[in-house]
């Protein structure tokens, strides 16, 4: 197996340790004060990907042996970064507008249609695949995972946002890793309480604050760093995962996630966020996008051959999934005589939903 190096301290240690760089994949790394000890190192089959590098040194690890794959030009991104997002680094200066973020860049990016240039869009690849493998070592457990799924539209301060906001934290509390898809609305709400560092008397005066700016669509910037400073605040650090995309870049991730797997491609981002929710899937009211989160974690379900293939499936509120939005008779009559019947659930309260994970 190949031995990835993600750190300057790691590409040291390793080399002081075996002598050599000999089949490792050597991720992202400042290597141009390391010159003379690539030089004198083994770097047969190893792999260089987005390493500064001079181009003496990139020609004398390709002649020995060494596959160096240098930085796309032209795009907003690191291709090969080698570990998740978080909030902090994606609203980097937001003080001067959010287009100016990391964040605000690559949406802007992906609407000059720039991404469908075949270079650009072997960066866009390269870069969803390295997030995905930031991701694995995020999360190596998927047992423990339990997805959170809900409407972006959501307004902080609602009923429906403190509620989800509790549902998180009451999950992170019993030891799960609490995964959403990484933007506002319930989303956001799952991340801020499976972050949260306080009593339940603080989170609810956390979501008073946040109310003040209840939505993201007067201005990302009052959104954003409203939420940060509440972070901030309430030491919001409890491991939590958002899985967000710019394929929905009106859909600002939201700042509580403490890592954020961004992806371009949202075909791939749906099934890498499912696929981590080994724990289970609860689904808070939402439009559209959790419909169809719904129903393409049924398929797994549906055509599960096993038991230990079964996730349950929790739909929080009787008369939204039975009359505003009545997924759920559907979803009653596809599982209906076959293994995913009885991880099928539908409640109305948020310790229901709980109880119905176990």
């Amino acid at each position: 197996m190949r031995r990835e190096i993600e750190t300057l301290d790691a590409f040291d240690a390793h080399v002081a340790g075996e002598g050599t760089l000999r089949g490792c994949a050597v991720q992202s790394l400042d290597l141009t004060a390391r010159q003379p000890i690539l030089e004198r190192t083994d770097v047969h089959n190893a792999l260089f990907l987005g390493c500064d590098l001079s181009a003496s040194a990139a020609d004398s690890l390709a002649r020995r042996g060494a596959l160096v794959f240098p930085r796309l030009p032209d795009v907003p991104f690191n291709a090969y970064r080698a570990s998740l997002y978080n909030a902090d680094e994606l609203y980097r200066g937001l003080d001067r507008g959010y287009p100016s973020t990391p964040d605000g860049r690559n949406y802007s990016w992906t609407l000059r249609g720039a991404s469908s240039l075949l270079d650009a869009a072997l960066a866009r690849v390269l870069h969803d695949h390295a997030i995905s493998d930031a991701l694995a070592e995020a999360a190596p457990d998927q047992a423990l995972g339990v997805g959170i799924m809900g409407g972006h539209a959501i307004a902080r301060g609602s009923e429906a946002y403190r509620r989800t906001a509790r549902l998180g934290a009451q999950l992170a509390a019993s030891g799960r890793l609490v995964v959403t898809g990484g933007g506002p609305g319930a989303m956001e709400a799952a991340n801020l309480g499976a972050s949260f560092g306080g009593t339940a008397a603080d989170l609810d005066a956390a979501c008073d604050e946040l109310a003040s700016v209840p939505t993201f669509h007067h201005s990302i910037e009052a959104w954003a760093s409203l939420g940060l400073a509440v972070r901030d605040r309430y030491h919001c650090t409890k491991p939590t995962l958002g899985v967000p995309t710019w394929f929905y870049g009106h859909e600002p991730p939201n700042v509580f996630a403490t890592g954020i797997a961004k992806y371009f491609d949202n075909a791939i981002r749906e099934d890498v966020l499912l696929s981590l929710c080994g724990g289970g899937l609860i689904f808070t009211e939402g439009a559209a996008g959790t419909v169809q989160e719904i129903f393409q974690s049924v398929t797994r379900n549906y055509y599960a051959a096993e038991l230990h293939q079964l996730r349950p499936l929790v739909l929080v509120g009787l008369d939204y999934w039975t009359e505003t939005v009545p997924a759920y008779p559907l979803l009653a009559a596809l599982a209906s005589g076959r293994l995913m019947q009885p991880h099928v659930h539908l409640v109305d309260t948020i310790e229901d939903a709980i109880a119905a994970l176990d």
